[in-house]
């Protein structure tokens, strides 16, 4: 049973159907790419740019929309899923320099955030 289920959230996910509603937002640090990556290929494929306004998190389908919040200062985006982060990375979510410019944490490089699925 809970291997059907998990089948079927997971064509729900990459159907792209919104089911967001029964996922709550949730709490994490959210650190920015270094430049070195600047140019190089993503696990979806695209080309990483710093100027994008894109995201690596571990289990959300490429193109998904996901709101971060900088907690501390209430500002928010919105990015595209377009990576997978490292096993070793401890963080909710990575954003691109231009995503952490506009929540406020580009120069601290990590903040506290609030993530939620966009519909």
């Amino acid at each position: 049973m809970k291997t059907i289920l998990a089948a079927v959230l997971l064509y729900l996910a990459s159907a792209g159907i919104a089911w967001s509603t029964t996922v709550p937002p949730m709490e994490g640090i959210a650190l920015h790419y270094s430049d070195r990556l600047q140019g190089k290929r993503t696990a979806s494929g695209e080309v990483f740019d710093q100027d994008a306004m894109t995201a690596a998190y571990r289990s959300l389908p490429f193109g998904s929309k996901v709101k971060v919040t900088n907690l501390e200062n209430g500002n928010s985006v919105v990015v595209t899923v377009n990576d997978r982060m490292a096993s070793r990375n401890k963080n909710t979510i990575d954003v691109t320099r231009r995503a952490a410019q506009e929540l406020g944490f580009e120069h601290r490089g990590k903040a506290q955030v609030s993530i939620e699925l966009e519909q």
